[in-house]
């Protein structure tokens, strides 16, 4: 697998307001990305992968 870097898009609009209307107080895990934001990208593990090769998953999205 190699990895093509991508940047992690802003959330969505309508993700955060179904979020913000779900949890009006927030959780640990709005605050978590509010307050810390994108911590790491696809860059900080290119060097993990091969140049040439199927493409692998966006980081990111092997998390959820």
């Amino acid at each position: 697998m190699c990895l093509h870097p991508e940047s992690i898009p802003p959330v969505p609009e309508v993700t955060t307001r179904v979020a913000k209307a779900a949890f009006p107080k927030g959780n640990r895990y709005m605050r978590l990305r509010d307050e810390l934001g994108v911590f790491y990208n696809d860059e900080d593990f290119a060097k993990l992968y091969p140049d040439k090769g199927q493409s692998a998953y966006i980081t990111f999205i092997n998390r959820i």
